[in-house]
């Protein structure tokens, strides 16, 4: 993947701004999920998901005159991509819904550094592990087990529940780590490559949903528009809102985005959907996203190359890319 020699032109809207609705879009997702699986099945909620947002990175390569990505090589890379980034971990947290609420759900999203930072010390040579990243990893572990309540033998907790939403966040950190080994210097555009691989996300959903589901008797409005938005808004136009941070700020600003999604995520859990929220919940969380920024943390040494905010990893030495340096989809 490369990114563009010459500065992006700004958007009229400020980036904080942008960023903000970025947060917000994120950290809504787990309540669209949440509200989609009321009316539909898992498959068909992530169907729907990445239907919408193919449609709107489409409207978007069109506008741009860009063009899809060439060769099979290529498009290969890119549907184990969107199996790792899309269709599992979109699958897995649809699942998870139905069983834990959308605030658990929010706080496993926000593990994807702790596991990033742990697959990349055997996947990428390049990283090498510090005292406080090493640290943050065993501080983010005892965050999770806060949140979970080990100590009461996690009683209440819906094991499996929990189990595949932490998946689809390992599910993340594994897939950007292919990404970054596969899929640098392409010569294609980064909306090029994530609309081919929202796309190739859709047609792997395509063949498995019918298979696994049947249509519901009735259509409900509130879950249908739960799913639209979690596509159209939370997969399509928070990837475009992604890279022009990203391309504006720098991923490492950009990568900020993280410790806002479970604050949000929390938030409308409660809020819109009653939510019971013990005091664990919220320490656990903070305890997490403490334990994922010493994770993130760099030495000085000018040796070491820039890593990626979502999963932890170093990166390539070849072009930056954009979509290397902030979180992924929730």
């Amino acid at each position: 993947m490369s990114s563009p020699t010459a500065p992006s032109p700004r958007s009229g809207v400020d980036w904080r701004v942008r960023f903000g609705a970025l947060a917000l879009i994120w950290g809504c997702s787990f309540l669209f999920i949440k509200v989609g699986t009321e009316g539909f099945a898992p498959f068909q909620v992530t169907f729907g998901r990445l239907l919408f947002g193919t449609a709107v990175l489409l409207v978007a390569l069109i506008a741009k005159r860009d063009r899809l990505p060439r060769g099979a090589r290529t498009w290969g890379r890119l549907a184990v991509a969107a199996f790792l980034l899309n269709a599992l971990p979109f699958s897995l947290f649809s699942y998870a819904e139905l069983t834990i609420p959308s605030t658990l759900a929010g706080i496993c999203n926000a593990t994807t550094p702790l596991w990033g930072m742990a697959l990349s010390l055997v996947a990428l040579s390049e990283d090498r592990p510090t005292r406080v990243r090493a640290a943050g990893l065993g501080i983010g572990f005892v965050g999770v087990l806060t949140v979970l309540g080990a100590w009461q033998g996690f009683s209440g907790l819906d094991v499996t529940g929990t189990a595949l939403a932490l998946l689809a966040s390992a599910s993340y950190a594994v897939g950007w780590i292919y990404v970054r080994r596969t899929l640098s210097g392409t010569g294609s555009s980064n909306l090029s490559l994530a609309t081919a691989q929202v796309g190739l996300g859709t047609l792997q959903l395509a063949l498995v949903t019918p298979v696994f589901t049947t249509w519901p008797a009735t259509v409900e409005v509130l879950p249908l528009l739960s799913v639209i938005a979690l596509g159209a808004l939370g997969t399509g136009w928070a990837m475009l809102l992604q890279y022009g941070v990203v391309a504006e700020v720098g991923p490492t600003t950009a990568s900020m985005v993280t410790y806002f999604i479970p604050v949000i995520a929390t938030a409308a859990g409660v809020a819109l959907l009653g939510e019971h929220l013990s005091w664990n919940t919220p320490v656990g969380a903070l305890v997490v996203l403490a334990g994922a920024a010493l994770t993130q943390t760099r030495t000085s040494s000018r040796r070491q190359p820039p890593r990626t905010a979502a999963a932890g990893t170093a990166a390539p030495r070849v072009r930056r890319d954009p979509r290397a340096g902030a979180h992924p989809q929730p």
